[in-house]
């Protein structure tokens, strides 16, 4: 199986997404975080989402990829597919009673040891045609060869460059409870069976269900906030990462923080998720507080 780069530059046909209250403060508790900005609605200032909000807003475009691509990338090709790396630029907070329209295009398509990568480019706007964030979401393609050298490593974002540090600036453990997958899928409407179903995750070869690569990362973001930006969301305006190991629910992972930077665009941050056997679990994970 192979996946042709000329596929880089197809529009995909798009959605529209309301944000509710509901929808936001679950997103919130799923991923255990208290902050009286998702919560508090008696705040003259309302409410926001949590950052990492904004997957939930793009994941019909995952489970329906093919259709979004007009069945130009056929189904053997689909379910190779696993969530490799994420990155959101964050204009302003997903609010409730946002109305966004979400469209965007095939970025790249790159060879990679052992498959290939896609990197989708979404952009959500609101009713009156303001971008609300950008996400570049990679899918690697397990076992797919790419037909060709690939393209548009050009059209995604430049991410810094850290020497290693000794040990950490700081880190925190936080344990994962045995619900927290199911949790994540019910309040973030993110679903996908390798997360909550026994029989099925074992059926294509992990020892368990796995909790969400993007629960992972939100979790790290809700740390960075509390300790890098007093707990405020408009400041995070960047997050990346590569997923790169599992997560068992019932064990415990320890977020890193590498390194900091103090530039003209903000405080830049790198960090790492261990997961529960030591192992990383998020690399090369990146953060720009304004």
């Amino acid at each position: 199986m192979q996946l042709d780069s000329s596929l880089v530059g197809t529009q995909l046909l798009g959605l529209q997404r309301e944000v509710t209250w509901r929808q936001t403060m679950n997103y919130a508790a799923a991923t255990g975080d208290l902050n009286p900005r998702y919560f508090d609605d008696t705040s003259p200032d309302g409410i926001a989402a949590p950052p990492l909000f904004a997957v939930s807003v793009t994941w019909p475009f995952v489970i329906d990829v093919q259709q979004q691509l007009g069945n130009a990338l056929p189904m053997e090709l689909v379910v190779t597919m696993v969530h490799a790396t994420e990155h959101l630029l964050f204009h302003r907070p997903v609010r409730p009673g946002d109305r966004l329209h979400v469209q965007g295009r095939v970025a790249a398509i790159l060879p990679g040891r052992g498959g290939t990568l896609m990197v989708l480019e979404l952009e959500a706007s609101d009713q009156g045609k303001q971008k609300v964030f950008t996400e570049f979401g990679g899918a690697f393609f397990r076992g797919v060869g790419c037909a060709d050298a690939g393209r548009g490593r050009e059209n995604l974002p430049e991410l810094p460059r850290w020497e290693p540090q000794p040990s950490p600036l700081w880190s925190a453990d936080i344990p994962i409870p045995r619900e927290a997958a199911h949790v994540y899928d019910g309040c973030t409407e993110i679903v996908f069976a390798i997360h909550t179903s026994k029989a099925f995750a074992r059926g294509v070869g992990l020892p368990d269900p796995i909790l969400q690569g993007t629960a992972t990362l939100a979790l790290a973001a809700r740390e960075i906030l509390d300790r890098e930006a007093a707990g405020r969301p408009e400041r995070l305006r960047e997050i990346s990462c590569r997923f790169t190991g599992m997560v068992l629910p019932g064990t415990s992972i320890r977020i890193e923080a590498l390194s900091k930077e103090v530039s003209p665009r903000g405080t830049l941050l790198s960090f790492r998720v261990l997961n529960g056997e030591g192992r990383p679990a998020i690399q090369k994970g990146f953060a720009r507080i304004g």
